[in-house]
């Protein structure tokens, strides 16, 4: 079965480690491990926002309305 470049929208993750600039997840499903890195360095990400153990889901940016 192949899979989607959608695929990674429809699960959940859990958080594993946060960086100031990076943030580690690990899928609750597939348990791949991914790593964000953040793309906006004056705005840190922090554990106090991304608790370790916290489930989150990711977002699609191509599905965002056109300005």
């Amino acid at each position: 079965m192949k899979a989607t470049k959608r695929e990674i929208f429809d699960e959940q993750y859990r958080v594993l480690a946060v960086e100031s600039q990076s943030l580690t997840i690990q899928g609750v499903r597939s348990g791949k491990v991914l790593t964000i890195v953040n793309q906006t360095p004056g705005v840190p990400l922090t554990p106090a926002d991304y608790p370790p153990g916290k489930l989150i889901a990711l977002s699609d940016p191509s599905r965002k309305p056109v300005n």
